[in-house]
């Protein structure tokens, strides 16, 4: 399995990153706003922590302003939805001649497009459950009812839905009842116009985070998620004792090394760079299923991709430092 230890990962040069003049953006105006403020004030303290300097921003009318006064050598992007997931942003950072850490806006783009994504990840053999997308517009004008017996009839029981844009649980709901499958829906509409709504695999949820570190891209130890109440929502991700998590996830060598592989696969499809949290389900079997890729993975004290890097014996503010260092050299 490629996963890091600290033997194999290079090592952070002290001297480099101690010139680099670093900002990290965080906050935005998305449904996660606060989780994103979270996640940069732990990325910042990461980085201070091992000498590189570095400020906190918001995206905000002020930020293009302050990238000409004083250009930064890289940018991570700590903004969760839209705002740091849909390429746009991005796009931005490429027209003001700005480095970031991460994937460019064209593979953000796909990536933050639930159903694009795993149409891309099917065409290159990943397993990904079947899946309809239905804007919010279809849905009213071919009649509801009509549409949602049509769809139970084909992806059959239990359902998971959930926006096809958008993260942190928000909006999604697991129905195993036909009778709950408006209501759903309805919940889902109120973070996005479009719904993906996707067979539910039952198993066992596994995130695996991949980075790259100059020695190419590899899968750090898979996390196994137990949320207490059965689904991995909002409310699991970020209040205390709500979930346990199990870093690395309680596997056996063949199936992480395949759970590792598929992860692998789906960074590489997407086009993806720098680093990316895959979120899996692993069947009774032992078989892995992509659910989703996300570009700007959490960073705060219950994320994933920092017990991932504790996992692998690695220290986050390095690991943070090597992805600024190699971002920062894109510039030149």
């Amino acid at each position: 399995m490629a996963v890091t230890s600290a033997g194999a990962t290079p090592v952070t040069d002290p001297a480099v990153t101690a010139d680099l003049h670093v900002l990290v953006l965080a906050g935005g105006l998305s449904y996660e706003r606060d989780v994103s403020l979270r996640s940069g004030r732990r990325v910042l303290d990461a980085l201070r922590a091992v000498g590189v300097e570095a400020e906190l921003r918001d995206a905000d009318v002020a930020l293009l302003p302050a990238l000409a006064a004083d250009p930064p050598d890289a940018v991570v992007i700590a903004l969760h939805g839209a705002t740091g997931e849909d390429g746009s942003l991005r796009g931005v950072l490429d027209l003001c001649g700005v480095p970031y850490v991460g994937c460019d806006a064209r593979a953000s783009r796909l990536a933050w497009d639930k159903p694009s994504a795993k149409a891309v990840l099917r065409e290159n053999g990943i397993p990904t459950p079947d899946w309809v997308a239905l804007p919010h517009d279809r849905f009213s004008e071919l009649g509801a009812v009509a549409v949602l017996d049509r769809i139970v009839d084909r992806l059959g029981l239990p359902l998971m839905v959930k926006p096809t844009q958008g993260g942190s649980g928000l909006g999604a709901a697991v129905v195993r009842d036909a009778a709950a499958l408006p209501a759903a829906m309805v919940g889902c509409f109120a973070y996005d116009s479009t719904a993906l709504v996707e067979r539910y695999v039952p198993g066992m949820d596994v995130a695996v985070s991949v980075v790259d570190l100059g020695d190419g891209p590899r899968a750090l130890p898979p996390v196994e998620i137990v949320p207490r109440n059965g689904v991995y929502d909002y409310a699991a991700r970020y209040t205390a004792g709500r979930t346990t998590w199990h870093a690395p996830a309680r596997l056996d060598s063949a199936v992480a090394d395949t759970v590792a592989e598929v992860a692998l696969a789906a960074h590489t499809a997407l086009g993806l760079r720098d680093l990316s949290r895959v979120d899996l389900i692993v069947d009774a079997d032992g078989r892995p299923h992509v659910l989703e890729v996300n570009v700007s993975p959490g960073m705060t004290e219950t994320s994933l991709l920092p017990l991932a890097v504790q996992a692998a014996g690695l220290d986050f503010g390095r690991v943070l430092g090597s992805l600024v260092s190699r971002a920062a050299v894109r510039r030149g």
